[in-house]
């Protein structure tokens, strides 16, 4: 029985995937490395900012201390913002489904984006007061594919909910877009909604189920999924 529902955030509510590669390529371009559309979307989609500038300075035999990747990290979120003034957009069928299955089901977001990024925008789209918890990049210390994020997201889900039987995560499900998405979820337990947003629905084959867009979805399919 459907009990929660997680969301991603980037390439799942909001449509700025390609916002973050641009910004990708533009500061990596400034540290002397190049980064390709076809392998941000094959390697690095899904990464949180961290796990993105270390594998790209792995990948070209670079050192990344500490120090500099916090820097790139506020460089592009500070490039981010005044992207995002003029670029942003919500995904087809968003803004109808998440307030129809909150009025159900406690909903939580769970991404590798920046807090920051994560509450501008759903207050800019007005679907901030709709999340009872978000879990963003800052609140883990491991990426997806790790499930650590999605394990926090339904505990603060659990907090947050009255006296009685506490969810489990068969009792969740997880929409996502990227591979490593739904690995994470899977690692944790949750069943997993994958949107073509990102990929093609063909490379997203080991979720539960998979959708062209959410314009498809209804409570009753997220449901059925669950049951």
């Amino acid at each position: 029985m459907l009990r929660a529902i997680i969301f991603d955030f980037n390439g799942v509510l909001v449509d700025d995937e390609p916002i973050h590669l641009e910004l990708f390529q533009r500061v990596l371009a400034e540290e002397g490395i190049s980064l390709s559309e076809k392998d941000y979307y094959a390697r690095y989609l899904g990464m949180d900012d961290k796990g993105c500038f270390r594998a790209a300075f792995q990948e070209h035999g670079r050192t990344l201390d500490k120090r500099l990747l916090a820097e790139l990290i506020q460089r592009k979120a500070r490039y981010y913002r005044e992207s995002i003034k003029t670029k942003i957009r919500p995904f087809p069928g968003v803004k109808q489904l998440v307030p129809l299955v909150a009025a159900r089901y406690p909903l939580a977001i769970a991404s590798g984006a920046l807090r920051s990024e994560i509450e501008i925008i759903t207050e800019r789209i007005n679907l901030i007061k709709y999340f009872q918890v978000i879990v963003s990049t800052e609140d883990t210390n491991e990426g997806k594919p790790s499930p650590e994020i999605f394990i926090k997201a339904l505990a603060l889900l659990n907090r947050n909910q009255p006296r009685g039987e506490p969810m489990h995560p068969s009792e969740c499900l997880v929409i996502e877009d990227s591979k490593d998405g739904i690995l994470g979820a899977h690692r944790a337990g949750i069943k997993c909604l994958a949107v073509a947003n990102s990929h093609p629905a063909e490379e997203l084959t080991e979720a539960n189920a998979v959708v062209r867009s959410l314009e498809e979805v209804d409570l009753e399919y997220l449901e059925k999924l669950v049951s």
